[in-house]
């Protein structure tokens, strides 16, 4: 708790430089004459930060029928230097005296059931979570760090884990963060919270959001984290460790050991870099997904075996996106077997044996169906990926970037930083 739990210093800093922008909200407002308020959300305003998270999101809600524009106005005046970014609308990134400070234009509506866009609900998420964590706030502390040190804290597609204000609402239902992790020991795939009535929604874990019973507030997690966390659960009251909430901090290998690595595993890598667009991580990732499972399908249907595959994103002077294939079958003989129909279907047989006029071998009667051998195109998958994807649907903002693909010699030849801390992530 010394470690996670905010210094005074530290609360009063983030206290001032919060008062501080609600106050300019409400003298710019008054100044332009736009009815508006400034509302402190998030973890800051129920006192559930971490120490050393320096994060303030302040709200500027204009009436339900007033213009979000004028709000973002009052945002761009409060940070004249700041990153407007987007979500369902515009809203302002900034840096306020070593603070990440989110300056979001929302609709004050007065019933979460009339909300008009997905950030008016917000507000009404920390009024019922300030009202009912008091004497738990040290409980959800833990949990967020213990979320953190076993890899499934975070609700951003790149993570497909778990929201702060998910982790609350578990904290608020089972009573404690020890109950947590021993109602999650015991947690099934559709398990369901209802802290309200709510709608019948299938997921993973379904977290009915008290404000808004149609919702479901873990509908990004994903199966895999989501047991990720039940794992670490039941191994933590098996034998309780710091290290669940403080791992060690992970080093990148050095090329040569990462080399060593790949040979003591004897399988081969191909790793295809594609140029992205400057976009945020909740559009790219699902993209980079879907990609991955296209060329993943791709390399399983011409006979190669992925073991495994993964994804990364680098953002430097460019954006590359990052598909890593690790394959158990890399390269196959020339020649391949091709089945075709029944010879009982006369008119489909036919069509097969016209369109195979010249097999290795063949046609020929396996099972009763018809069968020839044929050369095979590509031999090796570094090959197959070189000469076809630029043929592969690889998702509307990466099928028109640049595009590369590499052996495992070539990505030892490449290694960067980030690469190399990729592939240690990776094999480790």
């Amino acid at each position: 708790m010394r470690r996670i739990k905010p210094s005074e210093e530290e609360r009063r800093q983030l206290e001032r430089i919060s008062s501080e922008i609600l106050r300019r909200v409400e003298e710019i407002a008054a100044a332009k004459g736009v009815a508006c308020r400034g509302i402190l959300v998030g973890s800051a305003a129920r006192n559930t930060w971490l120490s050393g998270d320096r994060d303030i999101d302040v709200f500027i809600a204009v009436p339900e029928d007033g213009d979000l524009g004028a709000a973002l106005e009052i945002a761009r005046e409060i940070a004249p230097e700041h990153e407007e970014r987007y979500a369902e609308h515009a809203y302002v990134h900034a840096q306020i005296d070593g603070f990440d400070v989110d300056l979001v234009p929302c609709y004050d509506v007065r019933d979460p059931s009339r909300i008009k866009s997905a950030v008016d609900r917000t507000p009404f998420h920390s009024r019922y979570i300030s009202e009912r964590i008091r004497g738990l706030e040290d409980d959800v502390l833990l949990l967020k760090q213990f979320m953190k040190g076993v890899g499934v804290y975070g609700s951003d597609l790149r993570t497909g884990g778990f929201s702060g204000y998910l982790a609350e609402l578990l904290v608020i239902y089972y009573g404690s963060f020890l109950r947590v992790l021993e109602g999650a020991s015991s947690w099934r795939p559709g398990t369901r919270i209802d802290l309200a009535q709510g709608a019948d929604l299938r997921a993973p874990l379904v977290v009915i959001d008290p404000v808004d019973p149609n919702r479901n507030v873990a509908a990004a997690l994903t199966l895999d984290r989501m047991f990720q966390f039940v794992g670490a659960a039941r191994c933590f009251l098996s034998s309780p460790d710091i290290s669940f909430f403080f791992p060690p901090e992970a080093h990148a290998m050095h090329p040569d050991e990462i080399r060593a690595e790949i040979e003591r595993r004897g399988t081969e890598f191909v790793l295809l870099e594609i140029s992205a667009p400057d976009m945020v991580d909740d559009v790219l990732y699902p993209q980079m997904r879907k990609a991955e499972a296209a060329v993943r399908g791709l390399l399983e249907r011409e006979g190669f075996q992925v073991i495994r595959s993964d994804v990364d994103l680098v953002r430097g002077e460019d954006v590359r996106a990052r598909l890593l294939f690790e394959l158990s079958i890399w390269e196959l003989p020339s020649v391949r077997r091709h089945t075709g129909p029944p010879v009982w279907e006369a008119e489909h047989a036919s069509r097969f044996v016209r369109g195979n006029p010249s097999p290795l071998s063949g046609p020929y009667i396996d099972n009763g169906r018809l069968v020839v051998e044929i050369p095979r195109r590509y031999r090796r998958a570094v090959d197959l990926l070189s000469g076809e994807i630029q043929r592969i649907s690889l998702g509307r903002h990466l099928s028109y970037g640049s595009r590369r693909v590499l052996s495992t010699r070539e990505i030892i030849e490449m290694m960067d930083r980030d690469l190399a801390g990729f592939l240690t992530a990776y094999l480790n």
